[in-house]
């Protein structure tokens, strides 16, 4: 109540405090985010998506998470995508008034053919945005696993078209009502964790590295040298000689090196081993 006579430094340290209360809140969530990536990877391997809905921050913290997913783990765009309440124009400018309307949410989710193996996760720090709630309902009618990410308790969040609720209770803001701040963090963490942890159960990490990122910038290119370099113990000229032999896959150019293999061969490997690398090189 009084942040407004704090020192600078002050107010920092007190917005920090409040942070930190976050990870504990997301990690009493564990349980039930763990159930979400698993249902999600089994959807995943039936060749469904992930749509994230969302208003303001929460919307785009779904955006943020969709596209660097390609760069990432090497994933197809439509594979993990991203809707906000008022379009593209959302993402840098607020549209209030966007959120209000659930019909908005239902067309929507209504314009990408949603079928039963997709996942739709409505993220409203407030549990009731329209826009979000309408979208999940419309998701249910049309057989999709539906997931409210909200940073209200789990007793509040009693809407018969959810699937699953992850509900990391974060406090009240430190500026009141800014769900810009701690519950924002919140959503962060969990959506990094969400498809993260899928895409390690998908085979897209060896490890702890990204072997299935996409190449589309120089610094991509080097990390890709570094990571076969690591993971394989061999020198910069090599891993570049590998990379280039492997057309430009990182995992082929992995197994090739472990197993002297040549790319067709590593590719075959990693087919039998469902795209895992440690699985392949155990073959």
């Amino acid at each position: 109540m009084k942040m407004d006579e704090l020192s600078t430094l002050e107010v920092l340290k007190l917005i920090n405090s409040e942070d930190q209360k976050v990870a504990i809140a997301v990690q009493n969530e564990l349980p039930a985010v763990a159930a979400v990536v698993e249902e999600l990877v089994s959807r995943f391997k039936a060749g469904g998506r992930l749509f994230y809905v969302g208003a303001g921050t929460s919307g785009r913290m779904g955006v943020v998470d969709a596209a660097e997913c390609p760069p990432t783990f090497g994933t197809p765009p439509e594979m993990v995508q991203a809707i906000i309440a008022g379009g593209d124009r959302a993402v840098f400018q607020a549209q209030e008034g966007s959120e209000d309307q659930p019909e908005d949410g239902a067309s929507a989710i209504e314009a990408k053919k949603l079928t039963a193996n997709d996942m739709v996760i409505g993220i409203a720090a407030s549990k009731r945005t329209p826009f979000v709630l309408g979208a999940l309902e419309r998701a249910h009618t049309l057989k999709a696993y539906t997931v409210l990410l909200t940073t209200n308790p789990r007793s509040e969040v009693t809407f018969p078209f959810l699937s699953n609720a992850i509900c990391p209770v974060v406090g009240p803001e430190v500026l009141m009502g800014s769900t810009r701040m701690k519950s924002a963090l919140a959503q962060k963490m969990v959506l990094s964790m969400i498809t993260t942890t899928a895409m390690v159960k998908l085979g897209k990490v060896f490890e702890n590295m990204m072997v299935d990122l996409q190449q589309t910038n120089l610094k991509l290119v080097e990390r890709s040298k570094r990571i076969i370099m690591l993971a394989t113990n061999c020198d910069y000229d090599r891993a570049a000689a590998l990379l280039k032999q492997s057309g430009n896959h990182v995992k082929s150019a992995i197994v090739m090196q472990l197993r002297g293999l040549d790319k067709d061969g590593a590719h075959e490997l990693l087919a039998k081993a469902d795209g895992h690398v440690k699985r392949a090189l155990a073959l």
